[in-house]
């Protein structure tokens, strides 16, 4: 026995020498000799390894499967509207076939960083959106290197790269839609000149919008250049879908939207994609979703919309539009107080306090000094103050006329933004509804509230006017806080998954556009 293991001793020494069989042990030395090197974030990719013994994980005939998986994903990067040139796929294809000993550890370890990268990209966004605008504070979750090479070194590694993008209904619709736009033939249907067409009107445009609007996925309506009432239905339907006014009249609004190009689409299909990752996370069975530029909330009941209303959203002014991030609403406020915002106090109605001193008390409003005692501006000396010294605090008290109407819903946080009431009621009305400090208002405040307790309480309704009909400032507790997320996303989708393109009301697009071709996207 003792010769016999000698003599394989020797047999295998033999082997080695002549490069004829490269021993397990000799490969995972390589590995962890290349994970030595490693640094920063990459020294999760090292932990795995060191956690199987640094056995491999991509080269060799048993990880074919999953090599071959990873090229492929990282070839179809673009349908993601990620660069592929990121994930250099030439090289890791080389890496793979590679059979020379000397690089063996180099390749695996490479091979593991660019599916890290990708893994990561393709799952929680290629940029960190506070780097692109402050005013966009989502943080994604990334997750680690570690927990990405344990996933994927067991089960199925195709399935595990498909099932790392978002999973969500609007990211899905935004990759049918990217397929869609660059079917479109090179020469899509001709602009629509803008010139404005009514119902009944007989005119050339009447053809060409026709043939937009087929382009556009609502089927084929003919070339007659009369505007009847068939094409009138579908301009309607187009209308409501880009949340313009569904009058059936073809203005200047509609027809831009109708002229968006498709190379526009794709960019802001791929804007959009890199948004969806970046709130790619788990969803509880019940959240409130807000979305900025489509002047909509909803409420989500297990993946599906069981309340909706239109909002009006904060002014494109620095100080005044509406952040994007996550929180939990933990309670509303019924018939609420206003505590005006020094910043508002100082700069609003300070001038117009010192032209007209019963201004407040006409608004049901009181101003305060620091002890928390009510002054009367007429006694003060308002000229000798400025917008940066104002010393006074100004609350107005619950009423219908109160600038949150009669109820605000909260979700503290560092923006002091939230939803609210109004009684500014005809701004709704409005197809652009950017007119606030920075919250949210809703227009169906009360059956918003209703929906929020339904949760809670056999009859939300008479729970809430009870509060209400006391005209008492009142606070109603949620049993279970709701997440609420805020974002802002320019393509949206109807019941059918077709989809409408938002104006990018902040600017906020373009500059996600802007580093995602600095990121090397083709858009």
């Amino acid at each position: 026995m003792k010769f016999a293991s000698h003599l394989a001793g020797v047999t295998i020494a033999l082997f080695l020498s002549i490069g004829l069989v490269q021993p397990a042990l000799a490969q995972q030395s390589q590995i962890e000799a290349s994970a030595a090197t490693l640094t920063g974030s990459d020294k999760q990719i090292a932990a795995f390894y060191a956690s199987v013994g640094y056995s491999q994980l991509w080269t060799g005939r048993k990880n074919t499967a999953r090599a071959r998986a990873l090229l492929a994903a990282l070839k179809s990067a673009d349908d993601h509207g990620l660069p592929k040139a990121r994930y250099q796929i030439n090289a890791v294809s080389k890496a793979l076939k590679s059979r020379r000993k000397a690089d063996f550890g180099k390749n695996e370890i490479f091979v593991s960083q660019i599916f890290t990268r990708y893994a990561q990209d393709v799952n929680s966004g290629l940029l960190r959106p506070s780097s692109i605008d402050k005013e966009i504070a989502l943080r994604p979750k990334k997750i680690s290197a570690t927990a990405l090479l344990s996933g994927i070194s067991k089960g199925n590694p195709k399935a595990f790269l498909a099932n790392l993008a978002p999973k969500s209904a609007d990211y899905q619709n935004l990759i049918k839609e990217s397929q869609r736009l660059s079917k479109l033939s090179g020469k899509p249907s001709a602009d629509v000149p803008i010139a404005t067409i009514k119902p009944n009107m007989t005119h050339p445009n009447v053809a060409l919008m026709r043939a937009k609007l087929r382009d556009l996925g609502y089927g084929n309506l003919g070339g007659s250049n009369t505007y009847d009432a068939k094409l009138q239905k579908v301009v309607k339907e187009f209308q409501s879908t880009r949340g313009l006014g569904a009058d059936g009249v073809v203005g200047p609004a509609t027809l831009r939207a109708m002229n968006l190009k498709p190379a526009d689409q794709k960019r802001m299909v791929a804007v959009n994609m890199e948004r969806q990752r970046w709130i790619n996370f788990p969803r509880a069975k019940r959240y409130i979703y807000v979305n900025i530029p489509d002047y909509s909330v909803a409420i989500i009941d297990n993946g599906k919309k069981s309340f909706t209303s239109r909002t009006v959203v904060g002014k494109n002014t620095d100080d005044t539009r509406t952040p994007e991030f996550i929180d939990s609403m933990t309670h509303m406020v019924i018939n609420p107080t206003w505590h005006v915002p020094a910043s508002i106090a100082g700069k609003e109605y300070l001038p117009i306090i010192r032209k007209d001193p019963g201004f407040l008390r006409k608004k049901n409003m009181t101003m305060l000094d620091r002890a928390g005692n009510s002054v009367n501006p007429a006694t003060i000396d308002m000229a000798s103050y400025s917008e940066n010294n104002f010393p006074y605090h100004i609350k107005q008290r619950p009423d219908p006329g109160n600038a949150l109407g009669l109820v605000k819903f909260m979700f503290p946080n560092k923006y002091n933004i939230y939803l609210h009431d109004t009684p500014s009621k005809s701004l709704f009305n409005r197809e652009t509804r950017a007119y606030s400090h920075g919250c949210v208002r809703v227009h169906k405040p009360f059956e918003f509230a209703y929906a929020l307790l339904k949760k809670q309480s056999s009859n939300p309704k008479n729970m809430f006017q009870t509060h209400l009909k006391t005209g008492k400032e009142s606070y109603v507790n949620l049993k279970q806080s709701v997440p609420v997320i805020i974002t802002y996303q320019t393509v949206v989708f109807d019941d059918k998954g077709r989809a409408s393109y938002r104006g990018d009301i902040y600017g906020r697009d373009a500059k996600i556009a802007a580093a995602l071709r600095r990121a090397g996207v083709a858009i």
